[in-house]
This record gives C-alpha cells, structure tokens and sequence, in this order.
C-alpha cells in the first residue's frame, strides 16, 4: 500500500512541472496577445490620424479652389460686363467725333440766315427759303442719331450743359437764368458734345429781393 502512495506521488510531481510549464506558456501568450492588441489598436490610431490630416488638407485645398473659382468667375463676370458696357458706349457715343464736326457746319447755315435780313427780293428770298431747308433737313438728320440742340433761353443756368460768357443786369428775367443764348449747344443719348455759350440774368445793383 505504501509503495502505490508513494508512486502516486511521485506521477503528481512529474505532472505539476509539466502544468506549471503549460500555465506559463499560456500566460506568455496572453502578454503576447496583449502586445499584439496594444500594437494594432495604435497602428489603427496612427491610420486614423494619418487619414483625418490628409482629408484635412484635402478639404483645404478643395477650399482653396472654390475661392480661385468663385473669384475666376467673378473677374470673368466684370469682364463681361465692361465689354458690354463698351459695346453700348459704342452704339451710343461712336459718332461723338464726327458729329462735332459736323456742328460748325450748322453754325455757318444760321450766321447765312441772320445775314439775309429782312431785306425783301426775289432771289435773296429764295437763297434764304433753300438754307433754312438746308439747315431744318440737318437738324432733323442729327435728331435721328439722338442728337439734341441746347438753346436754353429763359431756362436757370446749367453748368453741366451751359458755359457762360456773360453776365448781364435785367429787371425782367429771373437772376441765374439764361437771358441770351450766343451760340447754341448739342447733346449725344444726353452726353454734351458742346455746351451752349449763354448770357446770364444777374439782378440790377442796389435792387433788393423781398420775397413774401
């Protein structure tokens, strides 16, 4: 009986080394996995860090080509619309050369009427009848390209489309008004080609203006 004891104890001790070493093995393979854990998840966190900066600069440099674009479309937009601009001055305005040259022709058909007189006769008549033709079938042509004479008599006196050259006392008119108009003035689409040269109303020295 001793003897069986003694053999069971001793197969007991053969096995424990052999438990012992198995624990340890598995303990060392849970450290590993442990490790292993540890390593994936901050490889995990490095990729996530990795990809939220390239999405980052990604989104940056998307931002950075809508502003390019939006200003890109904008330049291109005032563009546009300087060309259109100019397209409609050049409808406008295009004969603003030509048509100033043109005016001193104008002047001299009206210095040939205030030259007639009233001096009757048949051919001086007939002269005076074929200028004012003349000149009514040019300032009807001049009309149809927006073209506006300024004779501004008894009107207030205008810089923008006026130029003084005078100053005269009257007890009639309205003081700053255009008492005399020394030579007419033309306009283009509103625009002055030449402003009228005008005499203008000045109140008479020592007058007072009493207004009720």
């Amino acid at each position: 009986m001793t003897n069986d004891t003694d053999k069971t104890n001793e197969l007991h001790k053969e096995i424990n080394p052999m438990n012992d070493h198995t624990a340890g093995q598995a303990d060392e393979q849970n450290r590993d996995s442990d490790l292993n854990m540890d390593q994936d998840t901050n490889g995990a966190e490095m990729m996530l860090d990795q990809a939220l900066l390239r999405l980052s600069e990604a989104e940056a440099l998307i931002a950075g080509h809508q502003t390019e674009v939006l200003r890109l479309h904008a330049d291109a937009q005032n563009i546009r619309r300087r060309a259109e601009q100019d397209v409609e001055k050049a409808h406008k305005y295009g004969q603003e050369r030509l048509l100033s040259e043109l005016l001193p022709v104008i002047d001299n058909l009206e210095r040939a009427l205030q030259a007639s007189g009233v001096e009757e006769n048949e051919l001086l008549t007939a002269l005076k009848q074929g200028v004012e033709l003349t000149l009514k079938s040019f300032v009807d042509c001049l009309r149809k390209f927006n073209v506006d004479v300024l004779d501004p008599v008894g009107e207030p006196f205008d810089p923008l489309f006026h130029q003084a050259i005078g100053m005269v006392e009257s007890k009639t008119a309205e003081p700053d008004s255009v008492l005399a108009v020394m030579q007419k003035g033309y306009s283009l689409n509103g625009r002055v080609l030449r402003p009228a040269m005008v005499m203008v109303a000045r109140a008479p020295t020592g007058s007072i203006d009493i207004k009720a």
